[in-house]
Formats: structure tokens, C-alpha cells, sequence
């Protein structure tokens, strides 16, 4: 079941945890005004497709856009199709720091975390 704001279906949705995280990094990086991040998936990783993560102000006129918890989340129209319903979290606990995908249409995915497949 797809998630959806205000009617809209959400490509990815972030927790409050990942979203303090993107804010803090942004912080760090200098980067000002609205924040974001950009979440795309691309060829390659140990399972064919990968999760690519930016932090970034700048919206492109392709990106499917949803703010959530103070964040604008931007996803790409290629990637949209893979990321349906993903959750990105982060983890700061013993077994590994970062952000977290959740996504419900990974068949397939690595130890890393990172690689999967549909």
C-alpha cells in the first residue's frame, strides 16, 4: 500500500530521526534556505541497483517533490517506480551508523544495505 500526503502518493517518506540528520548535515555543509534530499536509485551494488543520497537546496524541475518533518524529499522519475513506499531512516546505534532504506520492493537485497533488487 503506497503512502500518501494530502492525497498525494509518496515516493519516500522520511522518519523525524532522518530528517534531523539531513537538517544537521546541511547545517554542516553550508548549505542554506530550503533543505532537501535527493534519493535516487542507479545501476550497479552487489544485488544490480543501488540507493543514491544527496543533501542538497537545489530542486530540479523532474524531481517528484514531498516535504515531510521540515525536509523537501526529491525523488527523480526513474527512481520513483523502485522507491514507492521506501522509508529512509538513520541508525545510530553498535551495529552501524547511517541512513536506513526501507524499501518495500526490494526482492533482494545485500548485507551492505545499500544493493538490492526488484
Amino acid at each position: 500500500m503506497a503512502i500518501t500526503q494530502g492525497g498525494v502518493e509518496l515516493g519516500v517518506q522520511i522518519s523525524e530521526k532522518a530528517a534531523e540528520k539531513i537538517k544537521y548535515f546541511a547545517a554542516r555543509d553550508g548549505i542554506e534556505g530550503s533543505v532537501g534530499v535527493r534519493v535516487a536509485v542507479k545501476g550497479g551494488g552487489c544485488s544490480g541497483l543501488t540507493y543514491d543520497l544527496s543533501i542538497t537546496g537545489e530542486e530540479l524541475e523532474t524531481d517528484k517533490i514531498v516535504e515531510q518533518h521540515g525536509v523537501k524529499v526529491m525523488v527523480d522519475k526513474k527512481s520513483y517506480i523502485f522507491l514507492v513506499g521506501t522509508e529512509l531512516e538513520f541508525s545510530d546505534g553498535l551495529n552501524g551508523k547511517g541512513f536506513i532504506f526501507v524499501n518495500p520492493n526490494a526482492k533482494k537485497t545485500c548485507g551492505c544495505g545499500t544493493s538490492f533488487s526488484v
